[in-house]
This record gives C-alpha cells, structure tokens and sequence, in this order.
C-alpha cells in the first residue's frame, strides 16, 4: 500500500519518498486510483534522476511507467527523457473550432452533419485521405501545421492560436525511424480509433463571461471538438526509442523499480535524438489535427453555407509531449524537462509562451468528457505555475480497462442510449463504442471541479455534445 498525507480536502502527499510528490485528488477520485496501479507509479517516480516534483493529476489512473495524468519536472542536466512520461501516442491533444452558429441553426441538421463529417474524415485503424511522399513527410515533421497552411489547409491565424505554433522546433525528421515514417506515411488527415473522436458541441453553460468573451464563447454557441494524436508514426517513435533506450541503459534500468521508467540521461546523444523525434511526431500530430479541422470546416460549409473564415480555432493543445521549460523550486529556478502525459499545460497570465490575445487572462485549456458527457473550457492560473509546475488534468480519466467495458456496454443499447438523450453517434466500429463507453470513465465534471477548487485552473465554459464521431 502506498502511504498518503493529507494536506487538504483535494491534496495528497506521497509519504517515505525523496522527492515531494502529490496527488490532486476528491476522496472520491482517489479510491478510484486505489482501485489500480496509479499510486504506486506515482510512488515509483522519485527513482528518476534529477527530479524535483511529481504529481498526478485528478483524472489519474495506470499507465505505461507513468500514471496517465502524471506530471514530472527533471532536471535539465541531473535528470534526463523518460518515453513512458510522455506516452505511446506522442501529442494526442485537442483542438477546438469556434462557429458562427447557435443551437436552433444546428440541431435539426445534426444528423446530416454528423453523417458528412463521418464520411469526410476517415477513422479507425486505416489510412488518411492525404497521400503524401517520404519527402514531403519529413516537411510535415519538421514544419508541423505549417506545412498545412502552405499546403492550402486552414489559416495562419489557426497557427497562432495552437501550443507551439503548431510547429515544435528542433524536431529532426532524420531521428524518426523508416519503420515510423511507413506507419504514418498515409495517415494524414485520419482520425485514428481508440478514444479518439470528432464532436459538434453547444456551449451549455458559462461560469466566467468576461473570460469566455475574450475566447470568442457565448451561451448557445456551436463548437467543433477534434480529439486525436500522432497515429502509428507515434507509436512507433515510442517503441523504437524505448527498446534503444532499455539496451544502451542497461545499468540506468537495473536500478528502476519499474523497466517502463526507462530514460535516456541528459546529455547522451539518445536523449537528444529520442526528444528531436518526439517533437516531429508532436509535429505530425499538430498537422494532423490542423488538416481535419479544416475538412470538417468544409463540411460545415456543404451543410450550413456558412464563411469557411467564419469558423475560428479557439486553441490547440497537447496531452502527451515534454518541453524544456524553467520552473522554481525552494526559491531557486532551475531549467527541467518536463514530463505531461495526460495531462494538460495550464499557463497563466503574462506568460510568453501564451498567444498575445490571450496573455492577459492565461492559457486555453480544453478538457474532453467521454463520449455522451460534457466537456469543458478552463484557463491557466498564476497558481497553477506555483501549485502544479503549470500543469492540470486533460481529461477525464478511464475506470476500467477496454476489454471490461466491452463486456459491460453493448454498442448497440449505448447508441440507444445516447440517442435518447439528443446525441447522435457514429462509430467505425462496435467494440471502438464500446471500448468508450461513458460508464467506462470518471465523472468529468468532478475531476474539472477538483482543478477549478484547487487553482491549477478555472473553468470557463461547459459544453454538451450534440453529435460524435468515434474512432
């Protein structure tokens, strides 16, 4: 059993480790994470070399090394890149589009935009409707949504309003493996399965108007959720530079009580190859999401005849990436690698890092529900960048495994289900539904209460599903 002291009604402290870690955590969200592995991988992370702070977000539960949700700051040069703090689909992230449409203009179509969207932007286990060559795909490495722009898809505007521009720097197309760079070849402008989805939303309710006017939010409104990451080309990155890592650092993995923490020191050439190649996977996935973004905004304007300019990417943001970032730590700032893996950045005002229309307030952050449940828009807090090393959760955290939710839902009474409650799904695949059954996650709105509590960040605006698109 791993020990806990109780700071607060949502804050815990992991006891008997060296390096201060914490989980954020409702007493109800906590004895779910009991209920795996979680803890014990948050206990397992003071091992890692140069690590300051740990935590796990409210939305935790078991991964590969890391909890999903965990959030781990190592030193620039102490510490090193840990694959498993980051996760097998590097920048799985969410984007969301602003319209100029309000419910009643939308919700007798829904089913027809629904279907368009279904037949535009192809999902599941398969290939892109985007064929592009080896050359062309090291373009899209190193440049990210910008190749997009340049290519005809969507604005630059969209560029500014996206974590890193949509285009990570010091990415290097020539640390990606052949393997990868086949695997993910002809997969742009793919959905992918798994959690991944496609989701018209009306904006439901609004708990901060001031904040919500300045994102372009209003009570009514219709937005577009785009949930999905770096497909295959991402996972095989991961895989490629976890078996490289566990053979070069055999003496570094004897002395981790778990092999998925495996990590390439700082400094080593494997360290900085695996993070140039994470970056142009981020880098894949950030053209990836800028590309179906724009084919839905087509599909808006085959249905609705609206301005394809009228439709606005409110912000971008990655759930699975590490940055090199300076945080302060016992009054001493000191320059990190910092690990999210599930986990969303959550920047506050005046930081450089946050587009100049939004500096003033913080960061966007997105935070998707599970299929048929809200979802919610928060801002960064200067609280956060003490509180949580400027971190929160990304969403809401799954409670059983995939296989058990096969078992439990049927796909057939959960479209049913969903249908009575004003949501039209359409899925590629009947265990995909599933496999995400809401039932099989948290309740969101407790683990974006918990955020919003503690500080790490405040909500903005709820939004409810009209229509799904499922992986």
């Amino acid at each position: 059993m791993v020990e806990l002291k109780k700071i607060n009604e949502l804050t815990w402290q992991v006891k008997g480790v060296k390096v201060p870690t914490f989980i954020f955590a409702s007493e109800k969200l906590l004895e779910i994470m009991k209920k795996d592995k979680t803890l014990i991988q948050a206990e397992n992370l003071s091992s890692l070399p140069g690590l300051y702070k740990a935590f796990v977000m409210p939305d935790g539960h078991q991964g590969y090394g890391f909890p999903i949700g965990g959030v781990a700051a190592l030193d620039f040069e102490k510490g090193g890149i840990s694959p498993g703090g980051i996760g097998y689909d590097i920048n799985c992230g969410v984007r969301l589009l602003t319209t100029p449409l309000m419910i009643d203009d939308v919700k007798n179509k829904i089913n027809e935009l629904i279907e368009e969207i279904f037949k535009t932007v192809p999902a599941g286990l398969g290939e892109g409707n985007l064929k592009v060559s080896i050359d062309e795909l090291n373009q899209v490495l190193e440049m990210g949504a910008r190749w997009a722009v340049e290519k005809g898809y969507g604005t630059k505007e969209d560029l500014e309003n996206c974590e890193e521009s949509g285009d990570y720097k010091g990415a290097d197309a020539n640390k990606v493996s052949d393997g990868a760079k086949k695997r993910g070849k002809n997969q742009l402008g793919s959905l992918g399965s798994g959690n991944h989805f496609l989701e018209v939303q009306v904006v439901d309710q609004i708990f901060n108007e001031e904040t919500a006017k300045v994102f372009g939010l209003k009570k009514g409104q219709i937005v577009f959720m785009i949930h999905c990451g770096s497909r295959g080309l991402g996972h095989q990155v991961c895989s490629d530079y976890l078996r490289l890592m566990e053979k070069e650092f055999e003496k570094e993995l004897s002395k981790l009580p778990d092999r998925e923490l495996i990590y390439a020191p700082a400094g080593t050439k494997l360290c900085d190859d695996y993070l140039a190649a994470m970056k142009a996977a981020a880098n894949f996935a950030w053209c990836n999401r800028h590309i179906i973004a724009d084919l839905v905004r087509d599909c808006f304007v085959k249905i609705f005849g609206i301005d394809k300019k009228s439709m606005h990417t409110l912000y971008d943001v990655a759930h699975n990436i590490a940055k090199i970032e300076e945080h302060e730590f016992e009054g001493e700032k000191h320059t990190v690698f910092m690990h999210r893996k599930g986990a969303t950045r959550a920047f506050g005002p005046g930081m450089q890092e946050v587009p100049l229309k939004f500096r003033k307030i913080g960061q966007p952050i997105i935070i998707p529900g599970s299929m048929g449940t809200a979802s919610y828009v928060l801002v960064g807090t200067e609280k956060s960048m003490k509180m949580s090393l400027g971190s929160t959760a990304h969403g809401a955290g799954r409670t059983m495994s995939r296989h058990q939710a096969i078992a439990d839902f049927g796909s057939k009474d959960l479209v049913s289900d969903l249908g009575k409650q004003g949501i039209v799904v359409r899925g590629h695949s009947k265990s995909g539904l599933s496999e995400e059954a809401p039932g099989a996650y948290k309740d969101i709105d407790e683990v974006v209460k918990v955020s919003d509590e503690l500080g790490i960040a405040k909500a903005v605006v709820r939004l409810k599903p009209l229509g799904v698109v499922k992986g």
